[in-house]
């Protein structure tokens, strides 16, 4: 395993116009862990994963790979580099499997030369999906069944299951327990955690301290574009946690 960070963050700052969005942000993320990304509404957190993710440029500082600095211009560069990105509204087709899901847009086919009237390998992508559902524990019927008639705890878990799919090094998710029940919120945290053992480091913003706790190694918080402070998320340090947040 390498000893650089999976992810490195290097004094990153953002203007949309005369707004300063993110002011100097610094941060790294190790190889399999889990790090939550805390801080109120218009804290940055979300200007700060689209940095990451290729949705926006930053204006100044530099995103390291593996040690190694990418540009990252766009979502697909960052999914070339290896970072997936689940948001809040998943971007799942409702009227498909989770097999089509999973490949929409990197489809596999055979006579690859032929273009739109290449043959998919539909056994082939189903079978994929089927195995890493199983290895994620995602509780959701991988060869039947349309994603629009599943719950939104099997959704998420489609979502991020897909997203572990094709991240080599990255999984950034985006409040993925918001709006879903205990007992869902419960599987989809359960999923999280066996992204590391899949290879893969994660970022998750949530506003939830209890999810924060469950699962996370390592906590950063931002507030006003800036990172405020960290913990190790502990009962114990659960109000100081707080504190960061809610500090004037």
């Amino acid at each position: 395993m390498s000893r650089e960070p999976a992810l490195e963050v290097r004094a990153v700052s953002k203007w949309f116009g005369a707004v300063q969005a993110l002011d100097q942000v610094s941060l790294r993320l190790g190889q399999s862990e889990i790090l939550a990304l805390l801080g109120d509404n218009g804290a940055g957190k979300s200007t700060l994963i689209k940095c990451i993710s290729g949705v926006h440029r930053p204006d100044v500082g530099d995103v390291l790979i593996d040690g190694e600095p990418v540009e990252l211009r766009s979502s697909a560069d960052a999914r070339r580099s290896g970072i997936e990105t689940v948001y809040q509204d998943l971007a799942l087709f409702d009227n498909l499997s989770p097999a089509a899901n999973f490949f929409a847009g990197r489809e596999e086919t055979r006579g690859s030369w032929l273009g739109p009237f290449a043959l998919l390998k539909e056994k082939a992508m189903a079978s994929h999906t089927e195995e890493l559902i199983h290895r994620l524990k995602v509780n959701v019927p991988a060869r039947v069944g349309l994603v629009g008639l599943m719950s939104g705890g099997q959704r998420q878990g489609v979502a991020v299951a897909r997203a572990a799919a094709f991240a080599s090094k990255v999984v950034i998710l985006d409040e993925p327990t918001a709006a879903l029940g205990v007992r869902e919120s419960r599987a989809v945290l359960d999923v999280v955690r066996e992204l590391p053992k899949a290879g893969v480091a994660v970022i998750m913003i949530s506003h939830n301290l209890e999810d924060v706790l469950s699962v996370a190694d390592r906590a950063v918080v931002m507030r006003r574009g800036r990172i405020v402070g960290e913990e190790v998320p502990t009962e114990e340090t659960h109000e100081r946690l707080v504190g960061l947040i809610v500090k004037g």
